[in-house]
């Protein structure tokens, strides 16, 4: 199925390509606006005669009006139906007669079309993109069945996996006012009720030129980039201003709280702890740096404290990390996890985490282990520079979270003046266990433990 929401599990996957991280390859990276107000990026790269063509909107699902949950993926899927210009299917054949990709994928704060392709069809690919930004064809017939597809991918998707309907309820619960509690794909209720009038205001409002980015990353020239992109989305008519993006304020937290979820198709027990915590968009200068090295030193791969401690030095841990999720317009949160190995029980891998994340809540970190953690971090973005579609999420991700290209830039220069004394004080003052949501996550036969 082509159009795909991003799930908790594929964010975390796809973690370098949402984290503000370093410019592109062997091109400086150019950037202006059409008459339009359509902002382009050109991320020059000419090691192979390939170019990715990324058409981001700044509307997500934490953006949906109250009651109408799953409209912004919704309306994804209507994104590859029949235009004025063009039958259904007519842009998927295209990219596949020249032998190219494309897909889709909606988050909170944006949704993201893209296709990968050689730069001999770029202007084709504008053309299409450019066409069902404003000339789809929305009849009742098409809305009923793009709805059923829906709800069976959230049948199929969400409802069938235990894990995936205990990450929603964690999010209902971490979150108590901001509307990333509520699932991108959307409640079950809500999205039977989607429908023809919904989709047209959605679309008449959001999809236009002025509340876009679009980003051309690979074997062309800003120039190239620029003739094109005038002769094709700048044709296009810009749309009313819309208002800035204030959403619902999260109030001050200060209880513990835990969501758990038993499940006979479960054989291993596991945990997540998670607090809200800023965004790079809403931080003080220097914390989220700050929570994005905490994350690497505390759980950020095979040489970070919990994987040493209790994966190899304890041996009670299957599995045990950390994350932080930066690219978010609002709050975002911070998250560790843990399942337990052979006979180890679970409530002593989550012990263990906690007292990891305390020993650096009082005594810091190291500043060897600070740098070690700089030079590895950065250094895995040096290596994502290798694949254009991770340019062009670094920056698509970060403009349309409220950031510019000069902070995808200078990302590793401030990573760089991160102290120990920093990360010690954002896992001090955000990392409280009274202030956290934890999900657990059991085999039927520990219901009652």
């Amino acid at each position: 199925m082509k159009p795909s929401e991003w799930l908790r599990g594929t964010l975390l996957t796809l973690a370098l390509a949402t984290t503000p991280a370093l410019a592109a390859g062997d091109g400086t990276v150019t950037n202006f606006l059409l008459d339009n107000g359509m902002e382009v990026v050109v991320i020059p790269d000419h090691r192979a005669p390939i170019v990715t063509h990324m058409v981001w909107y700044k509307i997500g699902s934490a953006d949906e009006p109250p009651g109408k949950s799953g409209i912004a993926h919704f309306f994804e899927h209507l994104m590859f139906k029949a235009t004025t210009n063009h039958a259904a299917g007519a842009f998927d054949r295209a990219v596949s007669a020249i032998g190219g990709s494309n897909n889709a994928f909606t988050s909170y704060d944006y949704t993201a079309f893209h296709e990968t392709v050689a730069p001999s069809a770029l202007g084709e690919m504008m053309s299409f993109e450019a066409d069902r930004m404003r000339n789809l064809i929305l009849t009742d017939d098409v809305i009923k069945t793009e709805r059923d597809v829906i709800l069976e991918e959230r049948r199929s998707r969400i409802d069938s996996n235990p894990q995936a309907v205990l990450e929603e309820e964690v999010d209902a619960t971490l979150w108590q006012n901001q509307p990333y509690r509520i699932p991108v794909i959307g409640w079950m209720k809500e999205m039977e009720q989607l429908n023809r009038a919904d989709a047209k205001a959605f679309y008449d409002k959001y999809y236009t030129p002025n509340n876009a980015v679009l980003i051309v990353a690979g074997d062309v020239t800003p120039e190239t980039v620029k003739a094109l992109a005038e002769k094709t989305y700048g044709k296009v008519a810009r749309g009313p201003d819309l208002p800035p993006r204030i959403r619902p304020v999260e109030p001050e937290q200060n209880t513990r709280r835990t969501v758990t979820l038993t499940d006979a198709r479960v054989s291993v027990p596991a945990f997540t702890t998670q607090w809200v915590v800023p965004s790079y968009h809403t931080a003080k200068p220097g914390e989220a740096e700050a929570l994005d090295l905490l994350a690497e030193i505390l759980g950020g791969g095979n040489r970070s404290r919990l994987y040493q401690q209790l994966v190899v030095s304890q041996g009670i841990a299957a599995t045990a990390g950390a994350w932080f999720q930066g690219s978010m317009l609002d709050a975002t949160n911070f998250t560790v996890y843990g399942a337990p190995r052979g006979d180890a029980r679970l409530a002593d891998v989550e012990a263990a985490v906690y007292a990891e994340i305390a020993r650096i809540a009082s005594g810091g970190v190291t500043d060897s282990e600070l740098e070690k953690a700089k030079d590895r971090y950065i250094r895995s973005m040096i290596f994502a520079r290798d694949k254009q579609d991770d340019m062009a999420n670094m920056y698509g991700a970060t403009l349309a979270t409220g950031g510019n290209v000069r902070d995808v830039q200078e990302w590793p220069d401030r990573i760089r003046k991160v102290t120990a004394d920093q990360v010690k004080a954002v896992a001090a003052r955000y990392l409280k266990l009274d202030h956290s949501t934890t999900g657990y996550l059991l085999p039927q036969t520990q219901a009652g433990n």
